[in-house]
């Protein structure tokens, strides 16, 4: 693995790109070499990416799972692959959390109390936590496991001075990569924080401007899939010299009204708030919206940008569906709040389940293999209406003996006359 070292020795002076010289992915060549050389011929999990190598694609998404020292230290002593911590940013006594916060949403009629949760709604802030507190957890974590992905996530005020100051800071704790948070759904919007820098363009280009002169780590901008057009703002992070997009964080919502109370949910002292939509009712959109990221990365971009998928992982199928259409990583948050950590063994095993039935030996071998087969629905009715010209012609003439028919007799010896 490319060392920090390396990544911060460049001249200030050069592009983002070639200031953090951030190596690409692995060749398809050098991975299938690297899972020859596996043992038992295993299919090989790790992958490599802006040069971060990771044991393997699942990585902790910001949020609770990532909160201290402790809890991140579990994921990684659990195995997964990387861990963003919760987002952070200089003045953490402006952040003031409320409780209950989350609120579920269950697969059964009226949410019946054993049923599957599919569907979870949070209220829940960025860290409430001294930033240096945060800062020496990282260092702590980076001390004990140096060989291991972490991820300082980050948010701040509409300022050039106190982005380049979080930068600064939040790197000199030994992070290995940055995540931007352009897309928390809740909280703080009139501070331009979050989601409404995401969802204004112009003012997301003047922002990653100011976040691409500072950072010398790589840096990946989470995207909010409460938008129009997901692709614009990803396209211009990318064009401003983020290395990486994440997509999707959560999805703007109400998640129910109590009928006896007739009160919202999450009620807080009676009232509520507009919160963000998460968990396995999610992955359908977000899948669409990673598809559109993939495919306009694809065709714009080629100097190996990655693409970090989130929503709704809760099976090594999940997670795969993700890479298919190109992901590089998957992020999983909501899946480890309701079954826990131990999560990602399971999570490595279906992927590995499902690479044998393939026969993949590595992630990169079928990385993005099934976004070529989406189209427009114009295109698919023409597709079908040759396909059924193609059928028809099959169908032409008579394929044996038994066939013929009396009444037909005329024009089935006709159909099999060249000229």
């Amino acid at each position: 693995m490319e060392s920090l070292m390396t990544l911060r020795a460049s001249p200030a002076a050069a592009s983002p790109l070639q200031r953090r010289r951030i190596p690409g992915r692995q060749s398809a060549t050098s991975v299938r070499a690297a899972a020859s050389a596996s043992a038992a011929g295993e299919p090989d999990l790790s992958v490599r990416v802006n040069g971060l190598q990771m044991p393997n694609p699942f990585v902790i998404g910001s949020g609770p799972p990532g909160t201290n020292y402790t809890v991140m230290k579990r994921a990684f002593d659990e195995g997964w692959g990387g861990v963003i911590a919760k987002t952070v940013s200089l003045d953490a006594e402006k952040v003031i959390n409320v409780t209950p916060r989350y609120a579920k949403l269950r697969a059964e009629p009226n949410g019946a109390a054993m049923g599957r949760i599919i569907g979870w709604q949070n209220i829940e802030l960025i860290s409430d936590r001294p930033l240096e507190t945060m800062l020496n957890e990282f260092k702590q974590l980076k001390k004990e496991y140096p060989d291991r992905i972490l991820i300082g996530s980050i948010m701040e005020e509409y300022n050039k001075a106190a982005w380049h100051e979080l930068i600064e800071r939040v790197e000199e704790s030994g992070v290995d990569a940055l995540e931007i948070n352009f897309s928390c759904p809740h909280g703080m919007p009139e501070r331009k924080m979050g989601a409404a820098v995401g969802q204004d363009c112009d003012l997301l280009e003047e922002v990653c401007g100011w976040i691409n002169e500072k950072a010398t780590v790589p840096v990946w901008a989470k995207m909010t899939p409460n938008i129009t057009d997901i692709t614009q703002p990803a396209r211009i992070a990318v064009k401003s010299g983020c290395e990486g997009v994440s997509a999707i964080n959560t999805i703007m919502s109400v998640m129910g009204i109590n009928l006896k109370t007739l009160r919202p949910e999450p009620c807080v002292e009676g009232y509520s708030t507009p919160g963000g939509y998460s968990a396995r009712a999610v992955h359908p959109i977000a899948l669409a919206k990673v598809m559109q990221i993939a495919r306009m990365m694809k065709e714009e971009f080629a100097n190996g940008q990655s693409l970090s998928a989130i929503g709704g992982v809760e099976t090594g199928n999940d997670a795969a569906e993700f890479i298919l259409l190109g992901a590089d990583t998957v992020q999983v948050c909501t899946g480890v709040m309701i079954h826990g950590y131990p999560l990602v063994k399971k999570l490595c095993a279906e992927l590995q389940d499902f690479m044998r039935e393939h026969n993949f030996s590595s992630i990169e071998e079928f990385r993005g293999a099934s976004l070529p087969y989406f189209t427009t629905h114009t295109d698919l009715v023409h597709r079908q209406q040759e396909a059924i010209k193609q059928r028809k012609a099959i169908k032409k003439g008579l394929q044996s003996d038994k066939d013929w028919t009396g009444d037909g007799f005329v024009k089935e010896t006709e159909s099999m006359v060249s000229n």
